[in-house]
């Protein structure tokens, strides 16, 4: 884990140098273009919930709720099992 750290640290070290580098002219401008493509995605994300919000209808449908634990369907090899699940009951006193 401190391994792990050292790495880290030494990698954004090297980077925070090519940075401070780099012309101050460049670094507005790479700035700039990082805004600029934050405001894009910024805006994409929200025309599509705007566009998203406006199509629903709005209605919204109550349902019964089926618990799928209590259905009526049960597998026919259980039903065929049920003679030595009775046998056994009584083998070993189950009630």
């Amino acid at each position: 884990m401190k391994k792990l750290r050292t790495t880290m640290d030494s990698f954004f070290d090297r980077m925070d140098q090519r940075w401070r580098a780099l012309p101050t002219g460049k670094q507005h401008r790479y700035t700039l273009y990082f805004f600029v493509g934050y405001l894009l995605l910024t805006a994409g994300v929200v025309a599509k919930v705007w566009y998203d919000t406006g199509k629903s209808k709005n209605d919204m449908h109550i349902e019964h709720i089926e618990n799928p634990v209590l259905k009526k369907n049960e597998s026919p090899t259980r039903l065929q099992d049920t003679l030595t699940t009775i046998l056994k009951n009584q083998i070993y006193e189950r009630k």
